[in-house]
């Protein structure tokens, strides 16, 4: 059974890793099977909501695989980005003061 990591650091987490591998399969074959899964339902036909069902699941596991490692990227660039945002504040500042 694969082990998938649910807990990241922010280093850790801008690595490639299995995680990235299952999603990068899941978002492809999620599209095709709700394509195909609306096609069959709208042709009122048993297969199409079977395959759009699957669909929905592939894109449930993949939110559920990838979700917390794009959260830990996410929330450390916030933080970089308010760093950067608070010095170019100071320097902004800075020139008015002088001008």
């Amino acid at each position: 059974m694969i082990r998938l990591k649910r807990h990241w650091t922010a280093q850790e987490a801008d690595n490639w890793t299995k995680e990235d591998w299952i999603a990068i399969f899941l978002s492809p074959l999620a599209y095709f099977l709700i394509a195909l899964g609306v096609a069959g339902s709208l042709l009122m036909q048993l297969w199409g909501l079977v395959t759009l069902a699957l669909g929905i699941a592939c894109i449930a596991l993949m939110y559920w695989v990838i979700d917390p490692k794009l959260k830990k990227i996410s929330s450390e660039y916030e933080k970089k980005q308010k760093a950067y945002l608070l010095e170019l504040e100071k320097q902004a500042r800075w020139e008015r003061s002088d001008g």
